[in-house]
């Protein structure tokens, strides 16, 4: 009788546990723990070349200095940042290539091209939000 018991109990608790458990519809699931600092700031653009990374570059590459509040020696060279201009929702990815003495922490100099996929050159200055990918 004991033995019936022990294994009803075990049986109900293992139950319990999958109903208490989320699964979606589609039965995949995707949790994720990561913590990510979402930067705000002003996007502009530079003629790029030899960045402080290392790296030659063109204007034609979709790259990105970041300020030195943030570069830390170059710690997040060649890292990807997803930049969002805040005034319009277009968003674009660009790579850490350089350092930008003269930005705000928080604020980004972007390669004329990366600029493009998120305003006019005409514009200069944009609000932004990004963050490391």
């Amino acid at each position: 009788m004991y033995r019936l018991i022990t294994g009803l109990i075990a049986l109900s608790a293992t139950l319990l546990t999958a109903l208490a458990t989320p699964t979606p519809l589609n039965g995949t699931a995707k949790v994720s723990l990561e913590r990510r600092t979402t930067y705000t700031g002003e996007g502009t653009w530079y003629e790029v070349g030899t960045g402080a990374c290392g790296y030659t570059d063109t204007d034609s590459d979709l790259v990105v200095a970041i300020s030195s509040d943030i570069y830390d020696g170059g710690a997040y060279c060649n890292q990807y940042v997803e930049i969002t201009n805040t005034d319009n929702g277009q968003t674009a990815s660009g790579q850490v290539r350089d350092e930008c003495s003269s930005c705000a922490s928080g604020s980004l100099d972007m390669s004329p091209s990366l600029f493009e996929e998120l305003s006019t050159l005409d514009t200069g200055v944009i609000p932004i939000s990004w963050y490391f990918t």
